[in-house]
């Protein structure tokens, strides 16, 4: 009804859970959570807490907390690194008084979301080489005024420091690890594998493979530094001063904390299996229906390697090579689809057309590959 009134239109999904085009689906069960939240009130700090306790007993972690997206546990996780919970420090931020606000990143790692960490007040500084990192190069680049290491899963990445090795190395000098992992569910094991692996703090998207709305995001770790992460969200009360934290910015509503806690709770109790199983068969479908045209290039069923940003890269996609066809390319074939009456957005890389079920609803594969079929006549 909203959508029609503002002159909205609905899009299918062959790219991925990409939040520029609205993230996810948001799962029946955090659905229901949302409803039930926005009848009540309740005491915030007190959800907030519990919810976290409850979704870390869920994927056996020490502790965890929702925020108001990815980026925002991006953000407070360096704040909560900085400050370590020392209230002098977290009233001064953006700045550190004792000036130990470094972070350390590789430089295989630039990205895009590197504004985050800056955002909170750090120094993000480099080190190794654009294409590969030693060991050697990460001890050089410590000094006493660091407050953390951050790790991005762009994995497999070739020169990378393994995230093992940047944990053995940032702890024998008393440093955190942080890990972006927004976009890396499924696999499930993921909620499990990177603390494991002895990271501190390890940043999921909300609103990508756990189903929950696109604004929130899933911080796991240790105990002391996720305290300080929900802590950073509220007030502080110096004196006769009301002071609101950097984090405030970033405050969760309570529908969306009891909305992401149900879809945790769901995403651990699925068949993932089944659902791989069940994109594979929407990919299969597509690459036999454009098998048929003289046009398209031929369709494979590829497992995207290191470089594709729509993660994760468990999921096959088909591929439509366009170097191999001199009629269009890749991008003007792109275009024509979000041009339909029913616009199709897929992504492309390297004149690759590339379609990814994961999104992709209730026969909207058939949709999909007969409009390609459509164009290419």
């Amino acid at each position: 009804m909203w959508l029609e009134k503002l002159g909205v239109r609905k899009v299918i999904n062959a790219w991925g859970t990409v939040t520029l085009i609205g993230g996810t689906t948001v799962s029946p069960e955090a659905i229901d959570a949302m409803r039930e939240a926005s009848k009540v009130y309740m005491d915030m700090k007190d959800l907030h807490k519990k919810a976290g306790d409850y979704i870390a007993k869920l994927v056996g972690g020490e502790a965890a907390c929702v925020t108001s997206g990815a980026t925002a546990g991006l953000i407070l996780a360096t704040a909560a690194c900085m400050t370590g919970g020392n209230l002098e420090k977290i009233l001064s931020l953006p700045k550190v008084p004792s000036n130990k606000n470094g972070l350390l990143v590789q430089n295989v790692h630039h990205n895009a979301f590197l504004s985050s960490l800056r955002t909170a007040g750090a120094d993000v500084r480099f080190f190794g080489t654009e294409k590969e990192t030693t060991a050697s190069d990460f001890e050089k680049a410590i000094d006493d005024t660091l407050a953390g290491v951050m790790y991005f899963v762009f994995d497999p990445q070739p020169g990378v420091l393994p995230l093992g090795e940047v944990v053995r190395i940032a702890h024998k000098h008393n440093l955190p690890v942080i890990v972006d992992a927004a976009g890396e569910l499924p696999p499930p094991e993921n909620l499990q594998n990177f603390t494991r692996t002895g990271a501190d703090i390890v940043v999921f998207s909300g609103g990508k493979g756990l189903g929950g709305p696109s604004d929130t995001g899933l911080v796991l770790g240790r105990k002391d530094l996720i305290e300080t992460i929900i802590r950073l969200q509220y007030y502080e009360y110096v004196g006769i001063d009301t002071i609101a934290l950097l984090g405030r910015s970033m405050k969760v509503s309570k529908e969306d904390i009891l909305a992401l806690t149900a879809a945790v709770s769901q995403y651990v109790k699925a068949d993932h299996l089944s659902e791989l199983k069940h994109w594979e068969g929407k990919v299969d479908y597509m690459i036999a229906e454009l098998s048929r045209s003289k046009k398209l290039p031929p369709p494979q069923k590829v497992y995207p390697k290191y470089g594709h940003s729509v993660r994760p890269l468990v999921i096959p996609r088909v591929a439509l090579d366009f170097n191999k066809v001199s009629w269009t390319n890749a991008a003007e074939m792109s275009d024509r689809l979000k041009k339909l009456d029913d616009p199709i957005y897929v992504y492309v890389k390297e004149n690759i057309l590339y379609l990814n079920p994961q999104c992709l609803q209730d026969d909207e594969e058939k949709i999909v590959a007969a409009q390609l079929l459509k164009l290419a006549d």
